[in-house]
C-alpha cells in the first residue's frame, strides 16, 4: 500500500496548500488521461452522476461492485491521487472504503443525505478507520446535503445546519466537507467561518463564485460535478447536428484517445 499511502498524502497536502485544490470531475479511464495530461492537474476526482449515467443509471443508483470496478480502472490508468465520488456508501461505508482503496483510490466524497447526525458520524468514523486499517491516510470529503436537501427551510438555519454536521465529521477524522450548492461569497463566509478555513470544499455550478473567489474566502477545494460530462455531451450532439447538416469535423481537433 506504499504507493496508495504515499498518494493519500500528496492529496492531503493539495488539501491544506494555501491554494484552492480544482478537480475537473471525470467519469471514465479516457477523459481521466486527458485531464491527467494537464499541466495545471494535480489531482482527479470522479464523478458519480457521471459514471452512473455512463452506465444508464440514475445518480445514486449504480450498484457498488460496478462504481468500484470503474474508479480502479481509472486510478490504474494514471499517475496522480484519485478521490473517488462513492455516492452514500452503499449502506456500508467502511467496506465501500476499503474496497476503494483497494482499487487504488486515495479519497473520497460520501453524502449523508442528512440522515441522523449520530448515523452520519459513526459513517464517517467507519471510513477514517477503514483507511487507518488498511494503512492508507485516506482523504474524506464528507459531504453534508444541509443546504440541497434542507428543503423550505431558511437558507440561515440550512447554514447553520451545515456548519454542525461539518464539525462533527471533522471531529469523526475528515479532511474536509463537502457543501454542494450555489453559495455566494455571504454563505461561503458564514461556512468557511464555521467550519474553519481550508476545511470547506464547494461545487462550481452556473451562478457560483469562481474558483479564485472561493480560494479568497478560505475554501479548500472547488470541483464541478457532472458538469464537465454535460459539456463534453454537448460538444458531441452539437458536432453531430453538424455533420447531419453536411459539415465536417473541426480542424484542430486533437487526437486524445
Amino acid at each position: 500500500m506504499t504507493d496508495t499511502a504515499d498518494k493519500a498524502q500528496t492529496l492531503a497536502a493539495l488539501y491544506d496548500a494555501p491554494e484552492i485544490l480544482r478537480v475537473v470531475n471525470i467519469w471514465d479511464v479516457v477523459s481521466a488521461q486527458a485531464i491527467a495530461a494537464l499541466p495545471e492537474t494535480r489531482a482527479l476526482a470522479t464523478a458519480g452522476h457521471s459514471i452512473a449515467a455512463t452506465f444508464g443509471y440514475a445518480d445514486g443508483q449504480i450498484p457498488r461492485e460496478i462504481m468500484i470496478d470503474f474508479v480502479g480502472r481509472i486510478a490504474a490508468a494514471v499517475e496522480l491521487p484519485v478521490s473517488a465520488d462513492l455516492d452514500d456508501g452503499y449502506g456500508d461505508a467502511g467496506e465501500t472504503a476499503r474496497l476503494a482503496i483497494g482499487a487504488g483510490v486515495v479519497g473520497a466524497n460520501v453524502e449523508d443525505r442528512l440522515k441522523p447526525l449520530a448515523e452520519s458520524v459513526a459513517q464517517v468514523e467507519a471510513i477514517v478507520k477503514a483507511g487507518e486499517a488498511e494503512g492508507v491516510p485516506f482523504v474524506l470529503n464528507a459531504r453534508t446535503d444541509a443546504i440541497v436537501r434542507g428543503g423550505d427551510k431558511p437558507l440561515a438555519d440550512k447554514l447553520a445546519d451545515a456548519v454542525e454536521r461539518g464539525r462533527a465529521y471533522l471531529d469523526a477524522g475528515a479532511k474536509a466537507v463537502f457543501v454542494p450548492g450555489i453559495l455566494d461569497a455571504e454563505a461561503t463566509r458564514t461556512l468557511v467561518d464555521g467550519i474553519g478555513a481550508g476545511k470547506v470544499s464547494v461545487i462550481g455550478l452556473p451562478g457560483a463564485l469562481t474558483a479564485a473567489e472561493y480560494e479568497a474566502l478560505g475554501v479548500a477545494r472547488i470541483s464541478y460535478g457532472p458538469l464537465p460530462q454535460r459539456v463534453a455531451l454537448t460538444a458531441l450532439q452539437d458536432v453531430a447536428t453538424s455533420l447531419y447538416a453536411n459539415g465536417v469535423i473541426p480542424e484542430g481537433t486533437r487526437a486524445l484517445n
